[in-house]
């Protein structure tokens, strides 16, 4: 049965800083009943967890969210992909696919993400051999704008099969995605090792060696004088064997205890370290499944270079650290391999992710996220359709070769801009 709430009060994302205009919440029972909110709404948003920090998931219309929807969990171990239901989040999948022996590639930094959410966003893990979540997509249902349940996939013959690395990042402008099949690959085991104290001369000098160091890195900096950060290696590992970590790298120092990536807070939420060997999904994440993360205090910004301009990019944010680090948290380093994916900021090209964490006051980090703008431009940093951003549209439009095919894509499952909002108008348009 669908469950309809019209607004009582604003209904807001899980930072808080984007309160929906949406009319009313719809949560269909059956994909029927998703079927028959969108063939009667004028304006329809599909709502995931609210993660997102952009009013990409804003609407004056109707917010449809698929939690409510039943639960899909198919494994084909043939073809090593299975098929979820689209509100699923990864946390349930990761530990549901471990117990069968397999795994996804690669995870974001948080579990509690729905499947749909991050890859509609282009959201990604890192890992220089690691593609954003989006690229394990191999075959989507959607409902589109006239109530219509549409399947396609990757391996599809004709045209079908060719506009498909249009559909997994979508912005949620095709329709309401209800179930996507997903790439496996045999369960593994992670360790993962925390170093503190890496200088900036030395992340300049070794920026490719850190990055090479384990399946998946990440650099955590706060843009200070002292120029320090934390590397976050999770490596590989054999179940059974003990593992072994030099006590100094590159200047930094091994950790004796478990670390957050902010200094000095408490490390209980993040996935466990010091080398201790563990499933694929509870090393990957930084944050664990049990612990909620916090809401409404922080707001996150993010930009994709190509890797080739890693160390000018880094250079360029040293320039206007005075501004960026009193309004920051903490601020991450991750790489991420190039995909095919029309939309993903990823794009044909591998990537340096520069993540920022912000306190929770957008008027006092409006300049920083300027200022970090203006100094990547040169470098053709794309935005991370998730985060806080005001890079111009026009700027946005040109970034993205494949933006004229995935308008015409768009055209095709919703002629009427049932879909849109004005976040996708700014950025996407739909003119051909």
């Amino acid at each position: 049965m669908v469950q309809d709430e019209r607004m009582t009060g604003p209904l807001a994302n899980w930072a808080g800083n984007i309160t929906f205009g949406a009319s009313s919440v719809s949560r269909p029972g059956s994909v029927a009943e998703l079927q028959q909110v969108v063939a009667t709404s004028p304006r329809v948003r599909a709502l995931g967890t609210g993660h997102s920090f952009s009013d990409v998931a804003d609407t004056g219309g109707v917010l449809v969210s698929v939690a409510g929807l039943p639960r899909v969990l198919e494994l084909d171990r043939d073809r090593a992909q299975v098929t979820v239901s689209a509100g699923l989040r990864y946390g349930e999948l990761a530990s549901w696919l471990d117990e069968r022996g397999w795994a996804l590639a690669n995870l974001g930094s948080l579990p509690h993400i729905s499947v749909a959410g991050a890859c509609a966003t282009g959201t990604h893990g890192s890992g220089d051999g690691n593609r954003c979540l989006a690229a394990a997509v191999a075959g989507a249902e959607l409902v589109t704008a006239g109530g219509d349940l549409v399947r396609a996939r990757r391996d599809d013959p004709g045209p079908a099969g060719q506009d498909f690395a249009g559909m997994p990042v979508s912005l949620g402008t095709l329709g309401v995605l209800t179930q996507v099949t997903l790439d496996l690959v045999p369960a593994f085991t992670v360790r993962q090792w925390v170093y503190d104290g890496i200088g900036a001369a030395e992340r300049a000098a070794h920026l490719d060696e850190i990055f090479a160091r384990g399946y998946s890195v990440s650099l955590f900096t706060r843009w200070a004088p002292d120029g320090l950060s934390q590397a976050w290696v999770k490596e590989l590992a054999v179940p059974g064997e003990p593992g072994t970590a030099q006590d100094r790298w590159l200047g930094g120092t091994l950790a004796a205890g478990p670390r957050h990536p902010v200094p000095g807070l408490d490390p209980a939420p993040c996935t466990e370290q010091l080398g201790r060997p563990g499933p694929w999904h509870l090393r990957l994440p930084h944050f664990r499944m049990e612990f909620t993360p916090s809401a409404g205090d922080e707001l996150q910004s993010e930009y994709l270079v190509p890797r080739e301009h890693s160390a000018a990019a880094l250079t360029a944010l040293g320039g206007v650290a005075h501004l960026v680090a009193p309004v920051l948290q903490i601020s991450e380093l991750r790489t991420v391999a190039a995909d095919g994916l029309w939309l993903s900021p990823a794009y044909q090209r591998p990537s340096l992710a520069l993540h920022f964490t912000w306190i929770p006051d957008a008027r006092a980090v409006a300049p920083a996220v300027t200022a970090v703008q203006d100094v990547l431009a040169p470098f053709g940093a794309r935005p991370h359709w998730g985060k806080v951003f005001s890079t111009p549209a026009a700027t946005v439009a040109g970034l993205y070769p494949r933006l004229p095919a995935f308008r015409r894509l768009r055209r095709h499952y919703d002629p009427g801009g049932k879909f849109g909002n004005d976040f996708t108008g700014r950025y996407i348009g739909m003119d051909c």
